[in-house]
């Protein structure tokens, strides 16, 4: 039978409700499952059902099937990878969007839709101190658009970048054959980018050169300077750079005082990956990380990640809103639009996908419900945890901390070698109270703890600490007593060896 008004009502109260008294008590969960490959498959028919089933059907099977085999993204416990928004006024904002339920593909599709993202790129644009250029409120034909992922950012970059240096060139000379010109262009990033950067190579045909970064881990000028020299001297052109504004292994922050410069030079895009660490930009003390940031082409940031808005919410701006539409404007009869001006962008030649859901909307919601203040205070509060977690560390002598804690990420390892490290995170993950994961730094494996969840307190931080003390004091005392009992063995055989030779 289908579900009425009555119904439907009963229904979203039992799921809020769910999903209130599961934040409530999330602490009381471990953040890993205790399920096992292919668990949920085996639970659920092979068949999709018949008849309709009653929504309080819906909601057990959630609750005793699904819930059980999640991970806790939210969970206090949670320090692994990197944070993923959550609130309970992104909720509501994705409620009334899921609600509305338009497709915003051009103006008049939604226009408030269009519009709504318009004036919400334009708030959170000035919030990070983004050059004025890059808003929908400038002069000029820079703005904002709410893509899906930084992956998609960075795509969607690449691809525009291909597309002006090959206009460019053939303006400059008509003869060229435009495939011989896609066969040569470069795109450059750190070795210390994110997988996704070197995915967008893959996915837009352009060689992606993944240069070496510094003992810091930081893509220098000089660098990139000299792949250009090496590439056009083999007759290449490079054609795009993605610069990271705190990378995923270690938050590391590119200097684009040094990179931009040499792009802007040679004529290639500069699309700045500030997918983390970019949220941070709200607060005017931490600014300093995007200096030169003039000298970019696009700049995207994950709203989803750091700013309390529920995925997928990445914000993508660019200097020239027709360096999109040369790229991928695809005219169709059925898609003719009310006339508007670049002030009002048709982001359907913004992007990938025609279809574009309401995102502006759990933007909205965030932006008015928390405030720009109340939002500087998450960041702050999340980065003053963190650094109580390093000093924690710090006063163990048995670990190192190392590099330096940024932003909400603390990286550490055990002094006595990789082995140990690595035995000290299997351990704790088996345990399932605490999750983290590695990345390395310098050639050491290393333990990368984020501050991620909302609901993460200072006796939290402590909770995780005492954790992993304790597993560090098992593993610590195991391998004294290993060293131990090689030490004896070294030393018997040194008598025998010795009494041998006194014979």
């Amino acid at each position: 039978m289908e579900m009425d008004s009555k119904q439907f009502r009963e229904f979203g109260k039992a799921a809020i409700d769910i999903l209130a008294d599961y934040y409530d008590h999330i602490r009381d969960r471990n953040v890993l499952p205790s399920v096992e490959p292919g668990q949920l498959i085996r639970q659920m028919s092979e068949d999709a059902p018949e008849q309709p089933c009653d929504w309080q059907d819906v909601l057990k099977d959630f609750t005793e099937m699904i819930l059980p085999g999640t991970t806790h993204w939210h969970h206090p416990q949670f320090h692994a990878y990197y944070p993923t928004g959550i609130s309970y006024a992104s909720i509501v904002g994705n409620l009334l969007s899921d609600g509305l339920g338009v497709v915003g593909f051009n103006w008049i599709a939604s226009p408030a839709c269009t519009e709504l993202e318009v004036v919400t790129m334009n708030w959170l644009g000035k919030l990070l101190g983004l050059p004025e250029e890059f808003l929908n409120c400038s002069s000029g034909p820079g703005g904002g658009i709410i893509q899906g992922s930084a992956s998609e950012s960075t795509l969607v970059g690449l691809l525009a970048a291909k597309d002006k240096m090959i206009r460019r060139l053939i303006k400059e000379n008509p003869d060229l054959d435009p495939d011989d010109i896609r066969n040569k262009l470069v795109a450059y990033t750190s070795d210390q980018c994110n997988s996704s950067v070197e995915k967008a190579g893959v996915l837009g045909s352009m060689k992606m050169r993944l240069l070496k970064s510094d003992a810091f881990g930081k893509l220098r000028g000089d660098t990139l300077k000299k792949a250009f020299e090496d590439d056009v001297a083999d007759g290449l052109i490079p054609c795009y750079v993605v610069a990271n504004l705190g990378t995923t292994g270690t938050c590391a922050f590119d200097p684009l005082y040094e990179l931009g410069p040499i792009c802007k030079e040679n004529n290639v895009w500069l699309h700045v990956d500030a997918a983390y660490a970019g949220s941070a930009f709200i607060c005017p003390e931490y600014r300093g990380f995007m200096k030169g940031v003039e000298y970019a082409d696009s700049f995207d940031m994950n709203a989803h990640k750091w700013l309390l808005v529920n995925f997928d919410c990445s914000a993508m701006w660019v200097r020239d809103g027709y360096d999109l539409i040369n790229a991928f404007d695809v005219q169709r009869i059925y898609l003719d639009d009310v006339k508007t001006s670049l002030k009002i962008p048709d982001y359907r030649h913004w992007q990938m996908p025609l279809g574009r859901r309401f995102r502006s909307l759990k933007l909205w919601s965030v932006m008015k419900t928390y405030g720009a203040e109340g939002l500087r205070r998450h960041i702050r509060n999340h980065i003053s945890l963190a650094q109580h977690f390093a000093k924690l560390v710090k006063s163990d002598d048995r670990f190192v901390v190392e590099p330096e804690p940024t932003m909400g990420l603390v990286c550490y390892r055990l002094k006595d070698g990789d082995n140990l490290t690595k035995k000290l995170l299997e351990n704790l993950t088996a345990k399932k109270k605490v999750f983290m994961v590695a990345a390395s730094y310098r050639g050491r494996y290393i333990i990368r703890w984020v501050i991620c969840s909302l609901f993460t307190t200072k006796e939290d931080v402590e909770f995780s600490w005492q954790n992993i003390k304790k597993e560090a004091d098992i593993i610590c005392i195991s391998n004294k007593s290993v060293k131990s009992k090689i030490s004896n063995i070294e030393s018997i055989e040194s008598v025998s060896i010795y009494e041998e030779k006194t014979k």
